[in-house]
């Protein structure tokens, strides 16, 4: 079986329950900028300098097909949606890095290349984040997904820090 079915062709795509949508459907340009966070994701992982950091991410590149499929699942529950849970594993591993970096103030981001690349993950993080609420203004979205998210973009900026951290290179403001 091909990738090229030719269905887009007309400018429309299939969501997980099989209805047809416009590629430019809030709910395609929520899961599609998932998606680019996943592909940017990949490029982190391979500056990283930290083998504990390219573990994170990848753990969340799986994560994030979870919160894509499930973005793009209307009226159907997706297989295994994010939960509280994976909500809470984010927040911890926040605070774990807090607790070993203690930031002092604003810092101007990408000092190192892999610092510089999770920065970007973690703006187009927030670009996801805002396309799930204006979804979310006109359907319903799991309420773990946006949770999800938004504390995946405070993780990206932890851990940008921490790869800074590690080399000595965070600049403050």
């Amino acid at each position: 079986m091909s990738i090229s079915t030719k269905t887009g062709d007309a400018g429309q795509t299939s969501l997980w329950s099989g209805e047809r949508v416009f590629k430019d459907d809030i709910r395609v340009e929520s899961y599609g900028t998932v998606d680019e966070l996943n592909s940017f994701l990949g490029e982190a992982i391979y500056y990283a300098n930290s083998s504990e950091v390219k573990d994170i991410l990848l753990s969340i590149q799986r994560d994030l097909f979870r919160v894509a499929g499930q973005l793009a699942s209307k009226d159907v529950l997706y297989v295994k949606p994010v939960c509280d849970e994976d909500v809470q594993k984010l927040t911890d591993l926040v605070h774990h890095y807090e607790e070993i970096i203690k930031l002092k103030g604003f810092v101007i981001p990408g000092s190192i290349l892999a610092s510089a690349k999770l920065d970007i993950c973690r703006t187009v993080c927030r670009r996801a984040e805002r396309r799930i609420v204006a979804l979310n203004r006109v359907e319903a979205v799991p309420v773990q997904v946006g949770q999800y998210i938004n504390r995946l973009s405070d993780l990206l900026f932890i851990v940008a820090r921490y790869e800074e951290y590690l080399k000595d290179k965070i600049i403050h403001k």
